[in-house]
């Protein structure tokens, strides 16, 4: 499978949005009651942040997944590990369908990966799942994340996991 990348634009994309992120597939990202213009507003607030970013995965041309990209030493994870030089914090999604294909979920990580160690600074990607997402915790493992340990976010309890390039590596072409 291949895809592209293109940033989310908040008004032109809000209603497909909205649409993936308050299905209940989508519980772990904690938007199920949002109303429309809420999810509007965190994607614009999100446009406006140097520190993260929102794009699509596009599969033919027409969004196919969600990924955002922040800088974890002033997003999500600040004040909550020791970030290094080098580190981007990842978070994805794919929304629900009626017909799941088989694979497509782990060739989204494994492109969102790929696509973060385009970035010749990034040397690992951080991510803070909630501990109870077994199925993304195996996806992790799948392109070599390693958990390190839980901690407390103020919404969820997260297993703080890495990635190196060289794990990635490892374990795509493993």
């Amino acid at each position: 499978m291949t895809f592209t990348f293109r940033t989310v634009d908040p008004l032109k994309d809000g209603e497909l949005l909205y649409s993936w992120l308050t299905h209940p597939k989508a519980a772990f990202w904690m938007m199920q009651d949002a109303k429309p213009e809420e999810v509007e507003r965190a994607y614009m607030e999100i446009a406006a942040d140097e520190h993260h970013h929102a794009l699509f995965g596009l599969r033919d041309g027409e969004p196919a997944f969600l990924m955002e990209k922040y800088d974890p030493a002033h997003r999500e994870l600040a004040g909550l590990y020791e970030a290094r030089p080098g580190d981007i914090g990842m978070h994805f999604l794919t929304p629900a369908t009626d017909a799941p294909e088989h694979g497509f979920t782990k060739a989204v990580i494994t492109a969102v990966m790929a696509h973060l160690f385009e970035g010749p600074a990034v040397e690992r990607v951080v991510v803070e799942p909630d501990v109870g997402n077994k199925a993304v915790h195996a996806l992790n493992a799948a392109v070599g994340f390693v958990a390190e340990r839980e901690i407390d976010k103020p919404e969820k309890r997260a297993l703080l996991s890495f990635c190196t390039r060289e794990q990635f590596e490892k374990a795509v072409t493993a």
